[in-house]
């Protein structure tokens, strides 16, 4: 831990978090007098939207539905969404869905009247402004994205950039487990354990808080103890609340610490072959973890705690009974174990070595420096 970076956090206006809560947010979009709204989601969700999307009518509300953005999002995804917008006169942007569908609506409430490129935007802080009332309901719990400041878009030559801005912290984020619960297993599977990842990397960071390593730990808590059940019984309520409160948890983490070496190695894994986000970084989080887990072994073991692990006679033993925990909740999740199941080729490891070592943003937080050799020989551990 360093006590001499200074801690900032930016959350959401307001929360509101519950089941059924998604029919509170017609009434409170209708109080807060908006003529005209965006909302950004996606077409299976267009039926259990249709409740929201009358009351807004009932009550004059002017409406545009975007259904474009069907995979992780990219510059011109965003650009065609802006000039599609261009002329309607929104008040407001509410992005229900997934972490790509949050981005999106995050980047474009910014820069729906924003005099900067979007190019300009890109990195952290860069971004000057919002005028654009935002709103965001995750339908997956996973991403964290309606709790960050963060929003990630590939750009024009396939690399994933980041836009961390205070401005992309939405108003008001309301979180519904009821919406999850139609999630598929394998989709349910890679976003609980994106969220997992979320807090592991936050508690291990170099540059950890005590403050957030309180949602770390209790994020990663609720969700070891309930993934299992939730992505093999997708309609126990119980299970989807839990591991909904701690992505949403995880999504504390991503500002004020943000992630480290998982997700930088993870990124070449979307850009490169399209592959989710979520599975991308279970690929690639017991092998990094085993990277790591001797540069701060008492962390490490207070990870494998929170996962359920008894505590072993020393702290390494600890914590490589965590990594064995990961493993297996990774098993038996179903997600695929190496890199090879999910037809990467062994060949092309240098290349995504080196786009990882690009992503000095998360690299400066692991706790293990990781240079181009070692991230060669995490990926071939992997495979």
């Amino acid at each position: 831990m360093s006590i001499d970076r200074i801690l900032k956090v930016s959350f959401p206006g307001a929360l509101v978090f519950g089941n059924g809560v998604l029919k509170q947010l017609a009434e409170d979009v209708v109080a807060q007098g908006y003529k005209a709204v965006v909302i950004m989601t996606i077409k299976p969700l267009l039926g259990s939207l249709a409740d929201l999307t009358v009351a807004l009518e009932r009550n004059n509300i002017a409406l545009l539905i975007d259904t474009s953005i069907e995979q992780e999002p990219s510059f011109s995804d965003v650009k065609q969404v802006l000039q599609q917008f261009s002329s309607f006169p929104a008040d407001a942007v509410i992005g229900i869905g997934g972490g790509s569908v949050l981005d999106v609506a995050k980047v474009v409430a910014a820069q729906l009247d924003n005099t900067q490129s979007l190019e300009e935007i890109v990195g952290n802080g860069m971004l000057k402004g919002r005028n654009k009332a935002l709103i965001c309901v995750p339908t997956t719990s996973g991403t964290g994205s309606e709790m960050s400041p963060n929003a990630i878009l590939v750009d024009d030559e396939n690399q994933k950039k980041g836009i961390i801005s205070p401005f992309l912290v939405p108003d008001k984020v309301y979180i519904d487990p009821l919406l999850t619960i139609g999630v598929p297993p394998a989709v349910t599977a890679a976003t609980g354990l994106d969220a997992l990842t979320h807090c592991l990397e936050a508690y291990t960071n170099k540059f950890s808080q005590p403050f957030i390593d309180m949602y770390a730990y209790e994020g990663m808590r609720l969700i070891a103890a309930n993934l299992e059940e939730a992505v093999h019984n997708g309609t126990n309520e119980e299970a989807r609340y839990h591991v909904a409160m701690g992505s949403m948890l995880g999504g504390c983490c991503l500002g004020p610490v943000n992630t480290a070496a998982v997700h930088a190695l993870s990124y070449p894994l979307g850009s490169m072959f399209h592959l989710a986000h979520g599975l991308s970084n279970a690929l690639l989080l017991p092998y990094v973890m085993e990277y790591n887990y001797v540069a701060s072994p008492k962390k490490y073991a207070e990870v494998a705690i929170a996962l359920g692990c008894d505590r072993l006679t020393t702290d390494e033993e600890t914590a490589l009974a965590g990594i064995a925990k990961i493993r297996k909740l990774i098993s038996a999740c179903g997600i695929p174990a190496r890199l090879r199941d999910v037809e990467i080729p062994r060949e092309a490891i240098p290349q995504m070595a080196e786009d990882a070592m690009k992503i000095t943003r998360l690299l400066v937080n692991n706790p293990r420096e990781i240079t181009l050799h070692d991230a060669i020989t995490i990926f071939n551990a992997a495979y």
